[in-house]
């Protein structure tokens, strides 16, 4: 193996605990690589700044600001993120005054909300139109047996394609920590709808018992958006919680670069996934929804929209300011990432020429 390989190779195995096959560095893969990190579309997203949206230190415009000025492709944001300055508060003027500072700083603006129910989608669709958005992030949060919960979202699954028909939209279903991914690859292949598809968030698979490379593999096929962030794994019982880290820290137990690798390649012809959304979550804490030894018709419990308390031993100050950092910090990360995965392909072209 030489230098290069090798580096390759240690940089995707970071703890993948030897769950995935070593990936050689050819020169077909170096040059697809390349041109896929050419084309890798990063997007900021809301959720890492989520405290100060809350307190009115931010609103959703200088979210703007900061995926322009870290020069990212878009935002990420949710109907209700920043309380009286969210998008679901603006009126007609105010929606339509973030849309033309989207569009001046030439970024695409995609929107989520918690929910599949019906007065959610409609109120996200009519935001949608009025900013002129195609992409929308969904999920589930309904209580009952799993079988139950599968029933009533293939019945929303129906409701959002014939919205997304009459509207032009696209509806992302994010894996949310209670259900498994091959649970929602199954639901949208019943679906079978060209507007539905699915977001891969790189660490709720954990809260439905799953490992990462897993979930992702499971539910390839149907990726179109991702959440990236950085996880620590809490054992629970019978199940896994996880904590939000910084990505990529030491404390991150996520094999981030294989799954990175993983995504930027999935499609034929053109990249599959249009936005790599940056969802630091630092201190954000998630118990166990699934467990190892649970019956065949589980029992899924309601859960709440996410949120981070304060941490212990943080002021609010300390806290908002932490999170400028912290997103900050993400920014850097990731693209170091791919600044390095696309270095080891350019010299191992170089080296085979």
């Amino acid at each position: 193996m030489n230098a290069i390989q090798e580096r390759f190779t240690r940089l995707l195995d970071n703890k993948t605990k030897g769950a995935a096959a070593p990936v050689l560095l050819t020169r077909e893969l170096a040059t697809r690589l390349i041109e896929r990190i050419d084309q890798v579309r990063l997007f900021a997203h809301a959720y890492p700044l989520l405290t100060n949206l809350t307190h009115g230190r931010l609103t959703p415009s200088d979210l703007l600001d900061f995926a322009y000025r870290h020069e990212l492709k878009g935002l990420s944001l949710h109907m209700l993120d920043g309380e009286h300055n969210s998008l679901s508060q603006m009126n007609a003027g105010q929606l339509r005054a973030f849309a033309d500072k989207a569009r001046q700083l030439e970024l695409e603006v995609h929107l989520e909300i918690s929910s599949t129910l019906k007065p959610d989608v409609d109120a996200v669709i009519a935001v949608a139109n009025a900013i002129g958005t195609r992409n929308i992030r969904v999920y589930s949060r309904y209580e009952g047996t799993l079988s139950q919960v599968m029933d009533t979202i293939a019945g929303d699954l129906h409701y959002l394609g014939q919205q997304a028909d009459l509207h032009n939209l696209n509806f992302d279903f994010e894996q949310h920590e209670e259900l498994k991914s091959d649970e929602i690859a199954r639901l949208l292949k019943q679906a079978n709808h060209p507007r539905l598809h699915a977001l891969f968030d790189f660490g709720n698979m954990i809260n439905a018992c799953e490992q990462p490379l897993e979930a992702l593999a499971n539910l390839a096929p149907h990726i179109r958006q991702v959440h990236l962030k950085g996880v620590r794994v809490v054992p629970e019982a019978q199940g896994f919680g996880h904590y939000g880290v910084l990505q990529g820290s030491a404390e991150d137990d996520l094999p981030s670069p294989r799954m990175v690798y993983e995504l930027l390649m999935l499609g034929e012809q053109h990249p599959q996934v249009i936005a790599f959304i940056l969802e630091q979550e630092n201190h954000y804490i998630a118990p166990a929804f699934r467990q190892s030894n649970e019956p065949a018709d589980p029992f899924i419990a309601y859960r709440e929209m996410s949120d981070t308390p304060l941490p212990a031993g943080f002021t609010l100050e300390q806290m908002l300011a932490g999170e400028q950092r912290w997103a900050n910090n993400q920014v850097s990360y990731v693209k170091g990432l791919l600044a390095e995965l696309r270095t080891l392909a350019e010299l191992s072209l170089a080296t085979s020429a």
